[in-house]
C-alpha cells in the first residue's frame, strides 16, 4: 500500500519487497486493462502501472503520489505520467476512463473536507461513465487489534538483507486508529520508526460522502474475491461511476 510512512526515501526504496503485487492488484488489474485512460491517486512506487505496462496496456496512465521517494522507485518505467501531488492539486478535467487508489490510501483522507475534496476531484477527472475503485478496511472486523508488536513480518529485500516490521496501535477513538510502525535490521544502526493515522469509514458513512458527490455505487465487496460486506469482511471495496449526466 502506498502508507504515507514510506515517504522515507529510505524506506520506500523497500516498499515492493515489503508489499508485494496480491489481491488487490490483481482485482483492479482487468479494470485497467479494460479502460484506454487510467488515474492511479497515490501510486507510490508505481507497481501496479507497471504491471499494467507489463500486461500490454497501450493507453495512457497517470500515478499521482505525494511522496517524492515514493515516485524516484516509480520513475523506472518512463513510459508512465508521474505526477507529484494529491487529490487537493489535482486539476484533470473529464480525462480519465477509470481511476484507483489501492492498498487502503483512501483512509489517510483524514478529514470530512478532505474526503469531500478528494470526491469532487475524482468526479471531475473521470469521464462522463467513467469509474473509481477504492478499498478502506472495514471497522467492523477491528483489524488494529492485530497491529501489536506480537505480529512480526520479515521479508528480504533486494540487496539480500532482512528486514522486520510490526505496528503498535493505539485505540480505536471517534473512528481513528493511531499507530507507530517500527522496521530493523541487522545491517542498520538503528531502528526506524514512523507515525500513522487512519480513519475508519462504515458502508453508510461512505455512501453519505459518495453521494454527496454525485458519484454511483456500481459494486461492492468485502474483500477481493468479490464476496459481499458483512461484520467479518476485512474490507470494503467499492466502484463508483461518474453519471453520464
Amino acid at each position: 500500500m502506498p502508507d504515507q510512512h514510506f515517504a522515507d526515501p529510505g524506506l520506500a526504496s523497500l516498499y515492493d519487497a515489503m508489499n508485494p503485487r496480491s489481491g488487490d492488484f490483481a482485482f483492479y488489474l482487468p479494470m485497467i486493462l479494460a479502460a484506454e485512460s487510467v488515474l492511479d491517486v497515490g501510486c507510490g512506487t508505481g507497481s501496479l502501472l507497471h504491471w499494467a505496462r507489463e500486461s500490454g496496456h497501450l493507453g495512457r496512465l497517470v500515478g499521482l503520489d505525494p511522496a517524492e521517494g515514493m515516485l524516484a522507485q516509480a520513475r523506472r518505467r518512463d513510459d508512465v505520467e508521474w505526477v507529484l501531488g494529491d487529490l487537493s492539486t489535482a486539476s484533470w478535467d473529464c480525462e480519465f476512463d477509470f481511476a484507483v487508489m489501492t492498498g487502503h490510501a483512501f483512509q489517510v483522507l483524514l478529514t470530512d473536507e478532505e474526503l469531500r475534496t478528494a470526491f469532487a476531484a475524482i468526479r471531475r477527472a473521470l469521464k462522463p461513465g467513467g469509474r473509481f475503485g477504492f478499498d478502506t478496511r472495514n471497522p467492523a472486523a477491528r483489524g488494529w487489534e492485530r497491529w501489536t508488536p506480537g505480529h512480526v513480518s520479515e521479508v528480504v529485500v533486494a540487496d539480500g538483507s532482512t528486514v522486520r516490521s510490526w505496528n503498535d496501535a493505539g485505540p480505536f477513538e471517534d473512528g481513528y486508529v493511531s499507530f507507530t510502525t517500527t522496521y530493523e535490521s541487522p545491517g542498520w544502526d538503528a531502528p526506524r520508526y514512523s507515525e500513522s493515522t487512519l480513519r475508519f469509514l462504515d458502508v453508510p458513512a461512505l455512501g453519505g460522502f459518495i453521494e454527496e458527490a454525485g458519484l454511483v455505487v456500481d459494486e461492492q465487496y468485502g474483500y477481493w474475491d468479490r464476496t459481499p460486506v458483512t461484520g467479518r469482511s476485512p474490507e470494503i471495496v467499492t466502484i463508483v461511476r461518474r453519471p453520464l449526466t
